[in-house]
């Protein structure tokens, strides 16, 4: 009898070295270094359960063993469900940080950069072009109703709600710039600041000659001078729409249309652009100047003047620049 018992203690103790030395492998494998040689994002689709979402990073390399990174679930994990989303998995990450990663809902951030100066219609085309957003755009917003800027998202976003808070963005700046303005204006609401504001972003690239580029129209406005903005002609051939693709001519400048500042007075009838918030600011802050007259001075910049006698000269110089600078690409060969 003694040495049944014996021998059933001796295999019990077997068994608990067996059960207690897998149970040691087990643990150690879902806590080491996993196999992935390099940062690899994923998309986890809403709805997963623990058992597809194994395969899922099995299949792509990120743990060795499906069937282990289910039994650590199960064991060793927080009682937190697995989120959706779009992870970014690190290098040799183990099962055990993959799953954290998964219950955290950290997921990868998205960046989306509006420039300055882009239409409605260009930065829909560049909405429904990014990766990672669904739906479709919807109607094309109002002109200048988006506000420039890097937008974050996660993979699944809508891309009809980024325009939205595009466009909120937008209300909110030109509102609490305008409430903050302080010094008197021909300016009369902020849809006239935002218009005026689009047409210094497209006439410019500079970011410093913004305030000067708008006190030069400001001054013009206040003089009942049209502003013979070369930006609004383009604008009211294209709809902005898609570049003019060509040098605006003198029948151009001479076609009417409700944005050719050559030929109405005051501002146009709506924005040509969407402006960032510094060319907003311009205009409600510009330049103390008598500057009346602006042209390119073949720097990417221009050259200011306060009378046309002064203009003309710098317009002068500036077309025999733009001469020798095609003889010169003449010669090139």
């Amino acid at each position: 009898m003694r040495r049944v018992i014996a021998a059933l203690v001796a295999l019990a103790l077997l068994l608990a070295a067996g059960v207690a030395g897998a149970a040691f492998w087990a643990w150690d494998q879902f806590t080491r270094p996993g196999p992935l040689a390099q940062e690899r994002t994923l998309v986890i689709p809403a709805g997963s359960g623990g058992a597809s979402i194994a395969r899922r990073l099995h299949e792509t390399g990120i743990i060795t063993d499906a069937r282990l990174f289910r039994l650590g679930l199960e064991l060793w994990a927080e009682p937190k469900p697995l989120r959706a989303g779009e992870f970014a998995f690190a290098a040799a990450i183990s099962p055990r940080d993959a799953i954290r990663l998964l219950q955290s809902g950290e997921t990868v951030t998205r960046r989306l950069t509006v420039p300055e100066g882009r239409t409605v219609a260009e930065v829909a085309v560049q909405v429904a072009a990014a990766d990672g957003l669904k739906g479709e755009p919807g109607p094309l917003s109002t002109e200048g109703s988006l506000l420039p800027e890097t937008y974050h998202f996660a993979h699944g976003d809508s891309r009809r709600a980024l325009l939205g808070r595009m466009r909120k963005a937008m209300t909110d700046v030109l509102n609490e710039l305008w409430s903050g303005r302080h010094r008197p204006s021909p300016l009369t609401s902020p849809q006239e600041a935002l218009i005026l504001a689009s047409i210094v972003e497209k006439e410019t690239g500079v970011a410093a000659e913004r305030p000067r580029v708008a006190a030069v129209f400001l001054n013009r406005l206040r003089r009942g001078m049209r502003l013979q903005s070369d930006p609004t002609v383009v604008y009211g051939i294209t709809g902005g729409r898609q570049p003019l693709g060509r040098p605006l001519s003198r029948k151009d400048l001479d076609t009417p249309t409700a944005y050719n500042t050559y030929q109405i007075d005051g501002l146009p009838p709506g924005p040509i652009a969407n402006p960032g918030r510094a060319a907003i600011e311009a205009v409600l802050n510009p330049d103390q100047t008598k500057e009346l007259y602006f042209v390119a001075d073949g720097s990417g910049g221009h050259v200011f003047a306060r009378t046309l006698a002064e203009h003309n000269r710098n317009v002068a110089r500036w077309r025999k620049l733009k001469r020798q600078q095609a003889k010169g690409a003449k010669k090139t060969p």
